[in-house]
Formats: structure tokens, sequence, C-alpha cells
């Protein structure tokens, strides 16, 4: 298993405060056990000082630190990225683009840039892992409801569905929260269904609401062990944690970013969880996150405002 060093904000400070550190630091986190050249996998190199760049010995091919990443191509000085990636790893309710434009002295739209691509990192990485165990399911909803009108018919209010494991002791462990497009207000169980094929690992045990779309996603036969464990009206804190975790994510969204839309909402959960599935290292999230960041390909603007991104409309 990987070992990251915990960083306090004077030991950051300290350490990356030239391009040239942050630079060899990028290279010891993309290639911690050495150079490998990404076209023929030799380890040996020469290195071209004038244009930062890593030329391999074997195939003579051309790479640089940034290579693969999602600060590929980027104009940005490392320093700064450095900057934004510690910001969002550590601030427990996020960034936004406009605060990050002002303490790096950056353009709004390459600030709210930086922020995406660092949010596909983290979306990227926690999509190789599912929840495990004990589960605890529910939906909610973001957004603010029409006046007048019913928050089931609100066009303003986008459903989620968010799930917790929990150890043996009932304590959280890890959590995933994603938008889906068909829920129990639509009586339909497919949305719910998706989530639980992607977050969930098979044999798990769930624990939810006694609703009938619940009943018909985790019912299927997949989950052996213990299919579904219906909400308990005499026990109410059986969901206490899950009820927690959602109200730190909905506090985070209304009051860094002010509300959010359907189309990136699912990019800011992953940000969300992807800290509080991280907050017993705390101190190492900036390495964490760096790291994330180097084996994530970026995203570009344009496939950000025109495409339909998975994970990001």
């Amino acid at each position: 298993m990987a070992t990251y060093e915990a960083l306090t904000i004077l030991d950051f400070q300290n350490k990356f405060n030239t391009e040239e550190k942050c630079r060899k630091h990028l290279f010891h986190i993309k290639w911690p056990y050495g150079f490998i050249c990404p076209q023929c996998g030799n380890t040996t190199y020469y290195p071209i000082e004038k244009r930062k760049l890593y030329e391999c010995k074997a195939c003579k091919h051309q790479t640089s630190v940034t290579a693969g990443t999602v600060l590929h191509r980027s104009h940005i000085a490392l320093h700064k990225w450095f900057w934004a990636i510690y910001f969002v790893a550590h601030d427990k309710r996020g960034i936004s683009a406009t605060r990050l434009a002002v303490e790096l002295n950056l353009s709004y739209q390459a600030a709210w840039l930086m922020l995406h691509k660092i949010r596909k990192a983290m979306m990227d990485c926690d999509a190789h892992y599912q929840l495990t165990g004990i589960i605890a399911l529910d939906e909610i909803y973001f957004g603010t409801p029409i006046e007048g009108v019913t928050r089931i018919c609100s066009r303003d209010i986008i459903p989620v569905v968010a799930g917790v494991s929990l150890d043996k002791q009932g304590r959280p462990q890890y959590i995933k929260m994603d938008v889906v497009e068909s829920t129990i207000k639509t009586n339909q169980s497919q949305g719910l269904a998706d989530f639980v094929d992607k977050h969930i690992a098979s044999g798990s045990t769930i624990n939810s609401a006694a609703y009938r779309a619940y009943m018909q996603a985790v019912t299927s036969g997949k989950y052996p062990s213990g299919p579904l464990l219906l909400y308990d009206k005499k026990n109410p804190d059986q969901l206490q944690w899950l009820n927690t975790m959602i109200s730190n994510a909905k506090a985070c969204i209304a009051g860094t970013y002010h509300g959010l839309g359907t189309k990136h909402l699912s990019a800011y959960l992953s940000e969300f969880c992807f800290r509080t599935n991280r907050r017993r290292v705390a101190p190492e999230l900036f390495n964490r996150l760096l790291y994330a960041c180097t084996t994530t390909v970026t995203i570009t603007y344009q496939q950000l405002i025109v495409r339909n991104i998975p994970g990001l409309t």
C-alpha cells in the first residue's frame, strides 16, 4: 500500500515555495519507484532541462510530469495547482471558484476549470471502490422547491441517492452519493437499482426506508446475506449517521456554492465524499489528492460545458 506524507500548512509552504520543488515532488508522486516510460515501459531516461521533459533512452519518447494528468497542457504555474489541490483537500466545505480566483490571482474561468479537473480526479479515484457490509441507504433531494408547487413536481428538485457503509458497532465508514434519473417519486426503481449495482458490493446488507422502490431495487437476489432491512420506526436512530452525512453535504453545497444545478452536481457530491471517506487521514489528503490527479486524464473546458461527460452531467 502506498504511503503518503502528512503535511501541515506550514510544511506545505516551506516544501513547495518554488516551481522546481513542485516539479520534483510531482515526479516522485507520479513515479514513486522511478521513471517509467509511458510508451514502452523502460525505466531509464535523459532529462531535457530547458523543456522540462524526460526522454526515454530506449524508444526516445519524450514526456513530462504533467502528461496524462489533470494538469496536462495547463498554462497555470505548478505552485498554483498545488495550492488549489491543497485548498480542495483540506477545506471541509470546499472552495468556490470565486474565492480560488482571488486567492491565486486567476480569472474566474481558470479557477472554475481547475476545480472541475480536480473533482474529476476525486470522482475517478472513488469509482474504483464499492460500499460493503451493512449499508444505510436513502433518497434525498437537492434544490429549492418552486413556491406553490409540490417538491415532487418541482423542476428545481434534483433526486440523489446516498449510501453509507457501517461497521459492526454501527459507526460510519464510507459514503457514496449520486444523482439518479428515476426514483421513488416517479414510482420507479430503476435509478435506485442502478445506484445499488454501481456502488454496493454483492452480498452486502442494505438498511433502508420501507419504500416499494427500495424493495424492488435491492431484493433482486444479488444480496443473499440479507437483501433488505426495513427502517424501524421504533428505532429512529437507525439511519442516524446517514442523515448526519446528508446534512453535512447539504450544508456544504448550500454554504459554499449556494445551490447547484443538475449538470455538475455529481462532481460536487464526489468531492464531498472523497474528503469524508478520508477524514481519518486528513493530514495526508494533499498528497492523496495529488496522486489521484496524476492518475486521471484531464478534461477540457469545452467538454465540461458542451458534451455529456459520464459522471459529470
